[in-house]
Formats: structure tokens, C-alpha cells, sequence
């Protein structure tokens, strides 16, 4: 989440009091529009390549190596954020859009495990549980950084040098506990992997067959009506919500710190840490309410939760009480949002094509991310109010929310048990 801040910081170090930090003909790209076009481009890389590396992944059965070599890579690119200072805006922006193209990447593999991890079939029990961990692993490494933050003079460093070991704390967390945890999720697979073609005809080797093969697996996901639509319903909402979560700490650093990303910093760590919590008791509150009332019917009340902390965030919050309400709000709707979502759509996901079709899902959820904060930079750029373009993001949960009304969960499960094997691969070698 300092990610965003610290763009921002950078870019408006470069721009100047002209606020411009670059510009192409007759466009310009303001400063603080920065953070949230990078965003948007990883992404629109995301599109291509997630699908790309799912094939790949389900072919070898490689989910676990896939997580090991992103928790790796992802390590050394904050590394290199840490190593960004002055006027290198360009080179904190290129390190954001390959660590975020890696985090999606992994979490494909990650996702794509559930339907094996599942197999007693209590989805949202295994996804809650999942989810719970990350949000204490999450806020652990949060409170060890705001410490850092806040005693930062006892060690005699300035609040750029802290911010800096924060990133070098995350890189070092990742490689201390994902490498090994990964390591023991090996044989998570639920059918093994056979090498044929991919149905529906990815015919001999060349440089076309991996799109040839991504397109006969959209062409299976469009003959499985209920499951395409949740996953539309699902780009809507998932593309509101990752734009939230990516921007809020950048939307409070303009609002409420005039755009000072180092004084900042310890409130919005702070904040991050109460959601992270809040959002370990959201994922486990929601699977229990979804035993009881549905999984459907849960994810919708999640998706009006969201609405409300907007229209909040537009309307009211002008101070570091109702941030930390707003904030705490979002923790619920979060943690439900995301456990709901993946343990429905891992009902819906054919035996053999974890990878592939959870790439659409992630797609889904950050490939196509660059709706909503292309949405939030140009309506930034045109009225330069946070408030307004906070607020923007509304029309896309409601869509997602009467999108996912027409879903019929029980039919996916049918399309998703009807899909026979062989599982998808590239065209033969």
C-alpha cells in the first residue's frame, strides 16, 4: 500500500509546481495521476500474459514452481523499488508494473490449488482459512514495519530511509515464509496432467499456438454460460475493488496530507493493519454466513458493504476518524468479497484446468483492472477532485452486483462436471 504514496512522492518531486509530469502531443499526465496509470498498465499486460502462463502451468503441473519463482522474483523488484530515490520516478513505476504482474501471476497458481486443497468439497471453509492466514501474515509484516515508522528517530534514520526498509522487509518477508510454505503444496493437483492438445485444436508447434490454445479455452469458457457470467459479473466488481484498495492510501495521502507521502506513511500503515485484521474476521465471518444462507446471497451483501464505504468517502470523510471507519468497513467487505468470490468460481473450474481458468479469473480481477483506474485518472485529470473520481467507481460494483444476481452457481457446477479431460495444454511438441 506504499506503493501508491511513494509514486506519488516521486513523481511529485519530478513535476515540479507545474504538476506535469510528462507529456505526449496534446496529453499530459498530471503527478498525481501517476500511481494510477501505472496500474493500469500492468494491467493491460496482465490480459496477455496470465492466460500465456496458466497454459503452461497446467501442462507440467507446475503450480508450485510457478508461486516459487513469482515469491522470488517479486523479493528482488522490491528490492529495487527500495533502491529508487530523487527523480527516478520512471524506474518506481517500471519496478510497480513488474511486481505487479508477478503478484498476479502467483496468484493464479495460488488460487488455481483450491479445488485440490477442497477436496471434501467445503470451498468456502478451505478459501476462508486460506484467506485468514494471508491477512495475518499481512498484518504481522505491517506491524513490524509501523514500528519501524514510528521509532525510526531511536535509530537515527530519516522517513524516506524507513520507508525504504519497508520494501526491503517485504522482500525478505516473502522469501523467509512463502518459499517454504510453497514447497510443501507440491502435489496439489487434481487429475494428472496428460499431453495433448487442447480441445478444440491448437494444432502443431509454432509461434500462434499459445494464442491458439488461450483462444480454444475462451471459446470452452463461452460454451459454459453460467460460469462466463459470473466471471463478467466478476470484472466488474473485482475491477472496482482493486482499483480501491490500489488507490485508497494514495486518495487519503492526497486528501487528508496534502500528497506528503512520509507523513503519511504511520497513519496509513496503522490503517492498513486494523483492515488486515478486520479482514481475517470478515473472510471466516462470511464462509460461516454463506453455510448458512448461501454463498451467492453473502457475496451480494459484501458487494453493498462497498457501496456504502464510497458513498462515505465521497460525502463525509474529511478526517482521520472517519478514515479509520471507512477503513475498517472495507476490512469486512474485503475479506468476505475475496473468499466468497474464489471458493464460488472454484465450483465452477473443470478438472485439469485449475491454472487456465483461474488466470481468467484473475484476469478478471486485475488484467482488466485498468477500466476502473483509468476511470479514477481521467476523471482526476478533468476535475482534479479525489472525491469525485473515488466516487466514480461506484457504477461498477452496481453492475457486478446485478450481474451476479443472474448467476446460477449450481448450473456452473454442472457445466464445470460435464468438461472432460484432456487437460489444457500448448500444441504438441
Amino acid at each position: 500500500m506504499l506503493a501508491g504514496p511513494w509514486l506519488l512522492a516521486l513523481a511529485g518531486a519530478a513535476a515540479g509546481s507545474a504538476g506535469t509530469l510528462a507529456s505526449f502531443g496534446p496529453l499530459r499526465l498530471r503527478a498525481d495521476a501517476f500511481p494510477s496509470a501505472v496500474i493500469t498498465l500492468a494491467a493491460l499486460a496482465q490480459v496477455v500474459v496470465l492466460p500465456l502462463v496458466a497454459l503452461r502451468t497446467d501442462r507440467a503441473r507446475a503450480k508450485q514452481r510457478v508461486l516459487l519463482v513469482c515469491a522470488a522474483l517479486g523479493a528482488l523488484v522490491a528490492v529495487g523499488l527500495a533502491a529508487t530515490s530523487g527523480d527516478e520516478w520512471l524506474a518506481a513505476g517500471l519496478a510497480f508494473f513488474v511486481g505487479s504482474v508477478l503478484w498476479s501471476v502467483g496468484d493464479v497458481a495460488w488460487n488455481g490449488m483450491l479445488p485440490g486443497l477442497a477436496a471434501g468439497g467445503d470451498y468456502e471453509a478451505v478459501s476462508a482459512r486460506g484467506s485468514a492466514v494471508g491477512y495475518v501474515g499481512g498484518g504481522l509484516i505491517l506491524a513490524l514495519d509501523l514500528a519501524l515508522l514510528e521509532l525510526r528517530g531511536v535509530f537515527g534514520i530519516g522517513e524516506a530511509t524507513a520507508v525504504r526498509i519497508c520494501f526491503l522487509t517485504g522482500a525478505a518477508w516473502w522469501l523467509v515464509f512463502c518459499l517454504p510454505a510453497a514447497r510443501r503444496l507440491r502435489h496439489v493437483e487434481r487429475h494428472p496432467a496428460e499431453r495433448h492438445r487442447a480441445e478444440g485444436g491448437a494444432g502443431g508447434a509454432g509461434p500462434m499456438a499459445p494464442l491458439t490454445s488461450v483462444r480454444s479455452q475462451l471459446r470452452l469458457v463461452r460454451s459454459m454460460p453460467a460460469t462466463a457470467r459470473f466471471l463478467v459479473a466478476y470484472l466488474c466488481f473485482a475491477d472496482a475493488m482493486s482499483a480501491v484498495i490500489s488507490l485508497s492510501s494514495t486518495f487519503l495521502t492526497h486528501q487528508l496530507f496534502h500528497d506528503d507521502a512520509t507523513a503519511a506513511s504511520p497513519f496509513l500503515f496503522s490503517l492498513i493493519l486494523a483492515v488486515q485484521f478486520v479482514a481475517m474476521g470478515g473472510a471466516l465471518a462470511a464462509a460461516r454466513l454463506a453455510n448458512r444462507y448461501g454463498p451467492k446471497l453473502v457475496l451480494a451483501a459484501n458487494l453493498v458493504i462497498w457501496c456504502l464505504a464510497i458513498f462515505f468517502a465521497w460525502a463525509v470523510l474529511d478526517n482521520l476518524v472517519e478514515a479509520v471507519a471507512m477503513g475498517l468497513v472495507i476490512g469486512v467487505a474485503l475479506g468476505g468479497t475475496s473468499t466468497l468470490s474464489r471458493s464460488l468460481f472454484a465450483r465452477m473450474v473443470p478438472a485439469g484446468r485449475e491454472a487456465v481458468f483461474f488466470s481468467f479469473y484473475e484476469v478478471s480481477s486485475q488484467g482488466t483492472s485498468w477500466i476502473a483506474p483509468l476511470i479514477f485518472t481521467v476523471v482526476v485529470d478533468v476535475t482534479g477532485s479525489f472525491r469525485q473520481a473515488i466516487l466514480s467507481l461506484v457504477v461498477l460494483f452496481v453492475v457486478g452486483l446485478v450481474l451476479l444476481a443472474r448467476v446460477d452457481p449450481t448450473r456452473a457446477a454442472g457445466e464445470a462436471a460435464g468438461v472432460s479431460l484432456p487437460s489444457p495444454t500448448l500444441a504438441a511438441d
